[in-house]
């Protein structure tokens, strides 16, 4: 079936944190929003018929966990990025960023430190910080417009023994980088000669552009997958996050049986009744959806990409690769963090992450998301334009 994406939905009464804390988040409520990463766009049918009908039950005990399943996620994971994964490696978590810090908790130490890269997705901060360790940043390299790995300070930083873990985003949350074979060989070997354990989130590895090839680190060698433990979700493709469905994947039977003891510890292993049908429905039956979606949201980056062009030059967008977050360089403005943000809440009223919540890098950038209808990506443009005018 055709979907529509251009489709306008209210979510005044969806309980949404990207709609509904505005006024907690950035001091009003009458802001375009465009920053939490989830979609403004109704989910496959599939998922919903599944969920109704789990609904239609009238029973929501405590749920059972059936082989179907982890098999589920075995059969998407090789269609789609040729990975063949087994059920036994996988534990269920109700959201990537709890397993992170299930996971610093798991493999660390307090005083121990974690290598992040920033500028990156935010909560790896705090769920290093906030359980006692310490951040190690490994700021990534902004040259012609493009992001790279600094492997020579990865490199330096990793020979330090209070390094334990390294927590890797890919693809790339804000930067939109979809890492490839090569940069995750090097990476990869640079944490095994050092003993450091890597928890890759991939959450996001479904939602690639044109041309683009997602590779799963644990994919790349025995050894890499031995030394990892992959975090993954149906949310962020099929726009599942308020079902809290994770799936972690470890390979290695040591790390393994370590997690899992820890998730019994704190009596974490039962799904949602709903989210447990909803991954199923996705990864089983929403491909037509997904599909479309990625077309549209093509269309989408180009509009964006187009529009800042030609109505906006002082912003720079970063391309992304993937991810339907997109990274705005916006130092061109010659703005301040503060004046940044008044130009965008108060002035253009529109509701981006600040680049700054991204750590080292951040400042003068600011991300937006585009999971919505096109005509939300044209109304924040014009309404930039206009604050940008009036400077």
């Amino acid at each position: 079936m055709k979907y529509n994406f251009d489709e306008i939905i209210d979510r005044s009464n969806n309980y949404s944190s990207k709609w509904d804390n505005l006024e907690l988040m950035f001091g009003r409520d009458d802001l375009l929003s465009m920053w939490v990463a989830d979609m403004d766009f109704l989910c496959a049918n599939p998922v919903t018929d599944a969920v109704v009908e789990r609904a239609k039950q009238g029973i929501y005990g405590y749920t059972s966990r059936p082989s179907s399943y982890f098999e589920s996620v075995v059969q998407w994971m090789k269609k789609r990025h040729n990975w063949d994964v087994k059920t036994e490696w996988m534990l269920f978590s109700p959201g990537v960023v709890p397993a992170l810090s299930f996971m610093v908790n798991t493999f660390t130490h307090p005083g121990d430190k974690v290598i992040v890269q920033p500028p990156v997705y935010y909560p790896f901060f705090s769920v290093i910080k906030d359980n006692g360790r310490q951040i190690v940043n490994n700021p990534l390299i902004y040259k012609d417009g493009r992001y790279y790995m600094d492997f020579d300070d990865l490199e330096s930083k990793a020979q330090d023994p209070q390094v334990k873990l390294l927590i890797l985003c890919s693809p790339h949350n804000p930067v939109g980088r979809v890492w490839t074979k090569k940069e995750l060989i090097r990476l990869g070997e640079i944490c095994i000669k050092n003993n450091i354990l890597v928890i890759s989130d991939e959450i996001h590895c479904d939602i690639l552009y044109p041309g683009i090839t997602h590779t799963p680190f644990a994919s790349v060698s025995e050894e890499f997958a031995l030394s990892s433990l992959t975090c993954t979700a149906p949310s962020k493709t099929f726009n599942l996050a308020g079902l809290q469905t994770s799936t972690i994947i470890i390979p290695n039977k040591i790390y393994y049986n370590e997690y899992k003891n820890f998730l019994e510890r704190v009596h974490l292993t039962q799904n949602n009744a709903f989210g447990l049908v909803a991954l199923q429905a996705a990864y089983r039956h929403g491909e037509e959806w997904l599909d479309q979606l990625l077309a549209y949201l093509d269309e989408n980056l180009r509009t964006l990409i187009e529009s800042i062009d030609r109505e906006i030059p002082q912003i720079k967008v970063v391309r992304p690769e993937g991810t339907y977050l997109v990274w705005l360089d916006c130092r061109g403005l010659g703005l301040d963090t503060e004046q940044l943000n008044d130009l965008m809440i108060n002035k253009a009223r529109v509701a981006f992450d600040d680049g700054i919540w991204f750590g080292i890098g951040g400042e003068g950038f600011q991300r937006i998301n585009i999971a919505c209808p096109r005509a939300y990506i044209h109304e924040a443009v014009k309404r930039i334009k206009k604050a940008v005018s009036d400077i």
